[in-house]
Parts: C-alpha cells; sequence; structure tokens
C-alpha cells in the first residue's frame, strides 16, 4: 500500500495535511496515527472540527453534570482538543461561518437535530462553502477525512464527508481527497487480539462484523494507502487521555461510552476518494 502522500511532488518542502472531523475525539480516534506519524516527521498537520461535540455521552462520574448542558460540555470538550492537539504536535481549527460555530446534531433520530445550526442539518452548500472556506485559507496538499458512510453512519460523520467533499469540488483544488478505511484482514485480526486481551465479565463489548462499528471495514484491496506505525501508539494513546469525558483508555485498547472496545494497533488504512461519488479510487500499490 501507499502512503499519504504518495504521487505528491512537493520540490522538498514538508507537505501540508488537512484532517476533517465531526466532533472532538473523532481525530485521534480514526486518524491519530496518521496525525502523530505525520507531525512526527515534520509535516504541517491541521485538523479542522466541524462541532464541539455538545451531545455526547460524560463517561466519568465526576464529570456526569456536564451531559445536556451544551455550552458546558462544549466548553470542556474543546479543552479536551486543545490538550490532544498539544500532544500530537497539530494546529487545530473550528469550523466556523458569519453566524458562528456549527453544533452537534447528536446520534440518528435525535432531537438535537432540530436545532437551527445542528452539522447534519445545515443545508449542504452553507455546509460545503464553510469547509471550502478553510480549505482555500490553509492551501493543503492534501484533505482527509471519513469514508461516505462516515465510519459508522453518525450523521455529523456523513455530513462532514459530504461537505468536503463538495469543498473541494468547489474550489476546483486538484487535491487528493483520502478516505479512512480499514482493510477486513486487520479487522479479523484486531477482534481476534481484543478477545485475548480485553478482560472478560467487565462488560466490554468487541465488535464484530455484524456491529455498526464495521461500516468502513472493506476488502483488502479498497484499502490503497496506509500508515503503519507502533512508535506513535504512546502518542496517540495520551491523546485519548486527554478526551476524559468519551473515552477509557486500557492496556492496547479503548473504549467508548456504550462500552466497545477497539484495538490501538498503530496502524490506519486509507483510500484516495472521488470527489464525485466518494466512492474509492482504485490505484496502483
Amino acid at each position: 500500500m501507499r502512503g499519504l502522500l504518495d504521487g505528491l511532488d512537493l520540490g522538498g518542502r514538508p507537505s501540508r495535511m488537512l484532517f476533517v472531523h465531526a466532533h472532538p475525539d473523532d481525530e485521534t480516534l480514526t486518524t491519530g496515527v496518521a496525525l502523530a506519524h505525520h507531525a512526527a516527521r515534520g509535516d504541517e498537520v491541521h485538523v479542522l472540527t466541524c462541532t464541539l461535540g455538545e451531545e455526547g455521552e460524560v463517561i466519568p462520574p465526576a464529570l456526569a453534570h456536564l451531559e445536556g448542558d451544551g455550552p458546558a460540555l462544549a466548553a470542556h470538550r474543546r479543552d479536551e482538543l486543545q490538550r490532544a492537539m498539544a500532544v500530537l504536535g497539530v494546529t487545530h481549527h473550528l469550523l466556523e461561518d458569519a453566524d458562528g460555530a456549527f453544533r452537534d446534531s447528536g446520534m440518528a433520530g435525535s432531537a438535537a437535530a432540530a436545532d437551527p445550526r445542528a452539522w447534519a442539518g445545515v443545508a449542504p452548500e452553507v455546509a460545503a462553502a464553510a469547509v471550502a472556506a478553510v480549505v482555500e485559507r490553509l492551501a493543503p496538499d492534501v484533505v482527509v477525512t471519513y469514508d461516505a458512510g462516515g465510519g459508522y453512519g453518525h450523521p455529523d460523520h456523513v455530513r462532514t464527508h459530504a461537505a468536503t467533499r463538495q469543498a473541494l469540488r468547489t474550489t476546483g483544488a486538484d487535491l487528493p481527497l483520502l478516505g479512512r478505511l480499514t482493510p477486513l484482514t486487520w479487522a479479523s485480526e484486531d477482534h481476534a487480539w481484543l478477545a485475548a486481551h480485553v478482560p472478560a465479565g467487565e462488560g466490554w463489548v468487541v465488535p464484530d462484523a455484524t456491529s455498526e462499528y464495521a461500516g468502513d471495514v472493506v476488502p483488502d484491496e479498497v484499502v490503497t494507502r496506509a500508515v503503519v506505525d507502533a512508535s506513535v501508539v504512546p502518542a496517540q494513546e495520551q491523546a485519548l487521555r486527554a478526551h476524559e469525558t468519551q473515552v477509557v483508555v486500557g492496556p492496547g485498547w479503548y473504549a467508548l461510552s456504550n462500552r466497545h472496545v477497539f484495538r490501538l494497533a498503530g496502524r490506519e488504512g486509507y483510500a484516495r476518494l472521488d470527489l464525485a461519488t466518494g466512492r474509492p479510487v482504485g490505484e496502483a500499490s
């Protein structure tokens, strides 16, 4: 598989990369290996977050009072995000337009989606224009976001993918758009590892092929690019610990508020996406 920057002629300069995510913690959960890897090698890495995650569930009992208090949770998660970004060594941007920041839409069917500033509900052209403004200002060499299904179908993830894809089409920038995908072989290996290493009898759930979290698992040949770097896992773990309201970190794994566990394997798969359809584009290895 190719690296994320393969095929780019940068004239010997460090690359400028833009990763677009829906909520705080998504950047570290989904692309933390790539962020830490490219920052460590000297690339200029930027993260754009589209909302502050006001609708997130809160894990630690000591912080339970934040759940359901949108402004307070947003402020806390923004602080978490800044700590995580410092650990990973990347630059952060919050998506805004003339009317301010966008709002977390909550899970599918949530009442939060009715808010006029809910990210999943704003007009597609408004969402794309906001992302396009950041792309034009930063002039990245490559843009990274979710696959068309948003990883596991969260409405804000799906909107982030669509807005990012439309933003690149709007700007006319000849930029590669990469989507995060997981090869089936890796998913199978990770499932076996988790089944053997996560403590039994404590209510942890290891997702399998039927889980909604398997939405980004694809045949191996679809994944044409990858970042494999076990040396950055400690940085990813530390960044995940910064997202204290959302994530529990165990030895070699992490868990979400629903107690689903995932492996910290030091590897992430990607594919270049077609700007017109959002589907992966076949590439030579």
